[in-house]
């Protein structure tokens, strides 16, 4: 007998459809209509509450609505933005991405938002979401790297792939942990290697600390990838905040730490190990107290460092922070006086300047040439907690350095040999192959150093303030001694300049001072002073913007340039206006108001500049002055914007601009994001024959190969890190994009001539395909390279997610897109692709930008 439960069931019947609710649906009907009607009337606030009452009453109208949901949402937040009510914008953002918890575009709205508050970590989890929503979502892609690069600094992978430093680093702990340090606090963990070395060699405990909520987590990651999460506990703490036994149980007998930068000091080893001798250390060993063993005592890797220098002279230092040419583009600087970059050790200097910046002696592009002989600077014990605290307080120590070889003083270049314990160490100086650069101690002197052998110079090291400082002083000379805040420029005469370059900065040097000099000294960054320094770039400028006005001045003989007023009875013309909305510090407005002042010129000019800097408008006032603009023909342009967000508008209601000059390409060698998009809305502000500089860029590439390149995009290898697995972890934040570049010094292999990648017409949009040197053209007959030896732009590349190996004769094909200001290039041979992620490629495709 069949099973009874075999018996087909009785079905029930159907449930009827839900009624219509006619009061619902005119509640929907009219909120929606009331929606449509305020962005008609650009009211975004009431028309964002109408969509969220439509939305969540009828979810179904979510497909329809969302385009126009998006929009208001986007137009609200850039309101309540520009009004300073960001827990509103917040709010808002939350509201919708309950509503669409899937949408890509809100979800990486909201990170851009969050990344430009400084909420870098919030900001980089929403950009990640987003790609996991749509992987070949091209804005969330270029967000995610850009945030990438602040989170996880391109540092690790270089580190991460330096085995020597590796090795020698587990060396030292594995010996410290034989000897009987068991119990172990590693801070500043980064991924968790040191720690996990430490456990690895035997240690019983365990503890790590990282500031870095990016960094703390992937930590967590890793150690539980290698099976000790139960036995390493990581604190997501800044060092200098563990208490015992709040954080840890007791005090440790080793402290593991690679908390140093290139000037050793500055990222705050000494405060944190003083903290640490105090709060976290079991007392340093007693040497008169031999019964006092490892495991009773405190010990530190590194045990101590030595820290050396060497006096330099390097044009590429020079010309990014000192002012070194008399002129400009038809201006005369000397009037100006001092100009600086905020790098600066003297005991007058602001707190907006740093003692030191840091450079790859080996990678700048010149090189550069020793004036003196390797120095011993100082030697510090880190197991000396008397020594460490004594430190801020320790009087300036004098340096009497002589002069082994002619030349222009440029910058004190310092280095150090870290000692690991009695037999590891690891050195940073310029010859070695290291991971590490250089700190470079520029020379702030108005006017040229100029030394020869048999100079003597004075230089002052101090730790007051946790960084190490060194202060170049003054020169002694024949007995005769010349500080450098009295310098005596006659007394130099008879030493040759022996380069362009240094005839030049004398040159300045004589202007400024058979002068009355400013008694101000201006700051400007060092991008902006090797802008300054940019003759070439300057010059250019000056010939397209001056071809520019004879060409508009001719067309309004013809046509009758509208009148503006009259002047004791004759008419006056009315002025070409001009707009520079160049990022940062820029002289190009006042190039184009005195090309209206010139004998014979082509009409007055109304230049308007869009710096904001009170020292910028400074500095161009008094330009202006010397060079004999009028008051009043250079105006800063943001004074009379009501919103600053929107900066390109007309000069006024019923006129529009001659030229205005865009700022295209990024200091690092990156087009600027929506410069297509900037750029559609210049043109629309000209007036018949005016234009955009620049009128177009054309982006070239070549094919190398660098190992250089891929060391410090990801961590190489198929094997293990000291036998770690890290690199699945940390490789999530590879990015692609490498910028400052300097090509011209980069270990690389050339494998193709260069060839032109794209063209982007920024005075004609219909020329422009979308299916990377980069040569920037300011008109038909002028243009400028990011590649010249003198430009004050980098090159930027791109690394191949997987190496495309090729041969001599094989031919590779690239396809370059652009979307909204982005590239995108792909490489294949024998029709593999190889996809690739925004403006260039190198090992195998670069782009030079």
């Amino acid at each position: 007998m069949p099973n009874a439960t075999t018996r087909p069931k009785r079905s029930r019947r159907n449930r009827r459809a839900p009624r219509e609710d006619p009061a619902r649906n005119e509640l929907v009907s009219r909120s929606l209509e009331s929606a449509q009607q305020c962005l008609v009337n650009q009211d975004y606030g009431t028309a964002f509450v109408h969509y969220l009452l439509v939305l969540n009453v009828a979810p179904v109208l979510k497909d329809v609505a969302k385009e126009s949901f998006r929009f208001t949402l986007f137009k609200w937040a850039e309101e309540l933005d520009s009004l300073g009510r960001i827990q509103d914008l917040f709010g808002c953002y939350e509201q919708a991405m309950e509503l669409f918890p899937t949408d890509e575009v809100i979800v990486n709205s909201m990170g851009e938002h969050l990344f430009r508050m400084g909420f870098r970590d919030e900001a980089a989890g929403h950009f990640h979401k987003a790609l996991k929503l749509r992987p070949d979502f091209p804005e969330a892609k270029e967000n995610f790297y850009r945030v990438a690069n602040w989170l996880v600094e391109r540092w690790h992978f270089l580190m991460l792939n330096d085995h020597g430093r590796n090795h020698k680093y587990q060396l030292a702990i594995q010996k410290a942990v034989r000897e009987g340090c068991n119990t172990v606090l590693d801070i500043g963990t980064g991924t968790g290697i040191l720690g996990m070395c430490a456990k690895k060699a035997g240690a019983t405990e365990v503890y790590a600390c990282e500031l870095s909520r990016t960094m703390y987590e992937l930590a967590c990651e890793v150690v539980a990838a290698n099976s000790m999460e139960g036995s390493i506990k990581i604190l997501h703490l800044k060092s200098l905040e563990m208490e015992i036994p709040k954080d840890i149980p007791h005090r440790v007998s080793l402290v593991v730490t690679e908390t140093v930068d290139a000037g050793l000091f500055g990222e705050g080893i000494i405060e944190s190990l003083i903290h640490a001798w105090n709060n976290l250390l079991l007392p340093p060993q007693n040497l008169q107290d031999p019964s006092s063993g490892p495991s009773q005592t405190g010990r530190v890797i590194p045990a101590g460092a030595t820290v050396f220098g060497m006096a330099v002279e390097c044009q590429e230092i020079r010309r990014h922070h000192r002012l070194c040419v008399p002129e400009v583009g038809g201006l005369m600087l000397g009037p100006v006086g001092e100009i600086h970059s905020p790098v600066s050790c003297s005991p007058d200097a602001d707190d907006n300047t740093e003692p030191y910046t840091t450079e790859r002696l080996s990678r700048l592009p010149g090189g550069y040439t020793p004036l003196t002989s390797p120095f011993r600077v100082l030697d510090i014990d880190f197991n000396n907690p008397q020594e460490l605290e004594g430190l801020y307080s320790k009087e300036v120590g004098r340096l009497h350095l002589g002069v082994i070889k002619e030349g222009v003083l440029d910058a004190l270049a310092v280095w150090f040999q870290l000692q690991l314990d009695e037999e590891n160490s690891l050195s940073t100086g310029p010859q070695e192959d290291t991971c590490w650069e250089q700190a470079i101690y520029p020379i702030q002197s108005p006017e040229s150093c100029m030394v020869k052998p048999g100079d003597e110079l004075l230089v002052e090291v101090s730790c007051n303030d946790a960084y190490l400082r060194l202060c170049l002083t003054a020169v002694v000379r024949e007995g005769r001694v010349f500080h450098l805040d009295e310098w005596d420029r006659d007394a130099w005469s008879s030493v040759s300049s022996g380069t362009p370059e240094v005839e030049l900065c004398s040159a300045l040097a004589g202007l400024q001072t058979d002068q009355e000099r400013p008694q101000q000294a201006f700051m400007l960054e060092c991008s902006e002073i090797a802008l300054l320094n940019n003759t070439v770039y300057h010059n250019k400028f000056h010939s397209a913007m001056s071809r520019l006005l004879r060409q508009l001045r001719e067309t309004s003989h013809v046509a009758e340039h509208p009148v503006a007023s009259e002047v004791n009875g004759h008419h006056s013309p009315e002025p070409f206006y001009v707009l520079d909305v160049s990022e940062g510090f820029s002289v190009l407005s006042l190039i184009a108001a005195r090309l209206g002042l010139l004998p014979g010129g082509s009409g007055e000019v109304q230049a308007y500049s869009s710096v904001e800097k009170e020292q910028h408008q400074a500095i161009l006032n008094l330009v202006a002055e010397a060079n004999g603009v009028p008051e009043g023909r250079l105006e800063f342009w943001l004074s009379h914007v009501e919103d600053d967000s929107a900066v390109l508008q007309r000069p006024a209601i019923e006129k529009l601009w001659s030229a205005i000059f865009l700022d295209c390409v990024e200091i690092c060698g990156l087009i600027r994001q929506k410069v297509v998009e900037k750029a559609t809305l210049a043109r629309s502000l000209l007036e018949d024959g005016g234009h955009i500089f620049p009128e177009r860029i054309v982006i070239y590439g070549m094919l190398v190969e660098s190992e250089t390149l891929l060391q410090e995009s990801a961590v190489q290898g198929r094997q293990p890190t000291l036998g770690f697995n890290i690199a699945p972890f940390i490789n999530q934040f590879t990015v692609p994009v490498h910028v400052f570049l300097d090509l011209s010094t980069l270990q690389c292999r050339y494998l193709s001539e260069p060839v032109e990648l794209f063209t982007l017409d920024l005075m004609n949009a219909a020329t422009n395909y979308t299916a990377r040197e980069l040569k920037i053209h300011l008109d038909a007959e002028e243009s400028v390279s990011t590649f010249s030896p003198d430009s004050h732009w980098k090159q930027a590349a791109v690394v191949l997610q997987e190496p495309l190996h090729v041969t001599v004769g094989d031919t590779v094909r690239l396809n370059v897109q652009l979307l909204k200001s982005s590239f995108s290039i792909s490489a294949s041979r024998e029709e593999e692709p190889v996809p690739m992620d925004t403006a260039a490629t190198s090992a195998m495709l670069e782009r030079t930008v």
